[in-house]
Formats: structure tokens, sequence, C-alpha cells
């Protein structure tokens, strides 16, 4: 019969530290063992595993195949400790509010930072957990309390749900400024679906928007490159990889040197971003409603400036 695995976190961040060390000695010294006992809990977790986890070299030692695959599940292991960790720190008695927001990834990379900032500034034992949805995901989550705030670009209507509007943004169509094409002159979604593609990574909000609105069109996306963040997409479709779809507002903050930004004649291209809350959680002495206050002044700065 197969023995039962037991590991303690000290056997996990030890073999983690013999790995990164390439080094019983130093491995050990990083979690304070003596090099016997960090010794003995190796060979204790190779006797019940039934194989070597490390191999002796002339300068010190090296995960064997299966001590990759340790040292792999470590790391995750561990990571998923700082997880939980991070996730109850927000219940701790110095913090007054933990915060949940769900935004889609034009919100997060234009418009929150600045505002966020403000709030957190106001209320100093406030924590926030921001997370990247695209809109179905978020009305979803606020309906189900595992957000307290959403922001997303529908407003479907629902008797739980209080919406305002948070910022106005726009699609548009990145080009490389070396493709012939008219200043001024706009683009339908489907005559860009001839070119490649640029996208951000599977699951980000606006690469599953791209391919809704492909799958809308019965097309398919050409996706030649995926890439993480508005900045890389911009420096791709500079290189020539292909064209892009980005909100505007994102292109406040990178560089679009040696790019053409297209208008999409699609009516969905102009699009409102709306704060989404659970009539339950708002009330004078709610952070969430303070929240809600001090992000739709902004809509209400901007409206005033038009």
């Amino acid at each position: 019969m197969q023995r039962l695995m037991h590991c303690s976190i000290m056997d996990l961040k030890l073999i983690v530290a013999i790995a990164d060390a390439g080094n019983m000695t130093k491995g050990g010294a990083v979690c304070f063992l003596a090099p016997s006992t960090a010794s003995l809990r190796v060979k204790h977790l190779e006797q019940v595993i039934g194989t070597k986890l490390f191999k002796r070299e002339a300068r010190g030692v090296s995960p064997t195949r299966a001590g990759q695959i340790m040292v792999d599940h470590c790391r995750r292991c561990l990571g998923e400790l700082e997880a939980m960790h991070a996730g109850l720190v927000p219940f701790s008695k110095d913090v007054h509010a933990q915060i949940a927001i769900y935004a889609n990834s034009s919100a997060i990379a234009s418009f929150l930072p600045g505002d966020l900032q403000s709030f957190l500034k106001a209320h100093p034992k406030a924590r926030i957990t921001l997370e990247e949805h695209v809109s179905r995901d978020i009305l979803t989550a606020v309906v189900e309390g595992r957000a307290d705030i959403g922001i997303l670009t529908q407003a479907e209507p629902h008797a739980d749900l209080v919406y305002f509007p948070y910022k106005e943004d726009e699609i548009v169509l990145l080009l490389d400024a070396s493709e012939q094409w008219e200043e001024g002159v706009s683009m339908s979604f489907l005559d860009s679906l001839r070119f490649p593609f640029v996208s951000q990574q599977n699951g980000s909000a606006i690469h599953s928007f791209l391919l809704a609105k492909a799958s809308e069109l019965g097309k398919r996306v050409d996706v030649r490159i995926q890439v993480a963040g508005f900045a890389a997409v911009a420096s791709m479709v500079r290189s020539g990889a292909g064209v892009a779809i980005v909100p505007r507002s994102a292109l406040k903050t990178i560089n679009c040197d040696g790019l053409q930004v297209i208008v999409l004649r699609d009516a969905w291209a102009k699009r409102t971003l709306n704060l989404c809350a659970r009539r339950d959680v708002l009330g004078p002495r709610s952070y969430v409603s303070a929240l809600l206050d001090l992000l739709r002044q902004g809509y209400a700065r901007d409206t005033a400036v038009d």
C-alpha cells in the first residue's frame, strides 16, 4: 500500500529553497535549518515518495525529474497559501471595509487608478479587490453578491440593482502607420476582420469581446499574436504584426507613435461604462456608497465640461 505523504509548510519551503539555491546547506539556511536537519527532512520525503528528489553534482544539487515536479507543486501550494493570507487580511480588526469591484478592461486600464487612489486616501483602512471580467460575468457577480460594484457596458434592468453612468468611451482600431488608409476615414469591424489581429491574452475582457463580436457576424478572428496589456498590443501593431481593437481611453497612457487610430462605424463602438450595485448594500454609512459617490462625481464633471 502506498504511504500517504504528509508535508509541512516548512517542507514545501525547504524544497523550493534548495532548488533555488542549488545547494542543500544554503537552502536549509534560508529556512533557518541546520544542514543535518534539512538533509533529514529531504530524505524523509524521498522515502515516502519512493524516489530521489535531488541529485548531487560537483557544485551542489539539482532536482531530479520527480524533484522538479515536486518543486513546481510546492511553489503552487505556497502561492495559494499567500493568496489565502492576502484574502483574509482585509477582515482583520485594522481594516474597516473590503470592497470587491468587477470591471472591464478599459475601466481598469484607464479610469479606475486615479479614482481609487482618491478613495483610498480618504479611507485608508478600506481594502479593494479589483478583477477584470466581461460584462455578463460582472452582472452575475453583482447579483450574486460576489462583487459589491460592477463597471460594465450593459445596463440590464434588475429589481435588485441600481445603475449610474461612469464614463464615456469608444472602441477604435489600431493600424500600423505604414498601411495605406485615408486619414479620417472610418472602417467597419467586419472590414477589419480581413487583417490578422494582435489581441490580449485568453480570458481578458477585451479579447472575449472581440471574439464575441466576430461570432455575431458569423466570422472568426485571425489572432496572429496575443500579449498582455494595451502597451504591448500597440507595440506589436507598430511592428506590423496585425491590427488591434482597443478602447480609446487606453491610448492616453501608451505610445501611439507610428500608429493610425481608425474610428469604427459600428454602433457598439461608442459606449457608456455604467456603475452597478445591489440596492441592499447602499446606505449613508456604507463604504460602497462612498465609493460609488466618488465615481459618479467624475461623470458629472466630465459631462459638465462637455
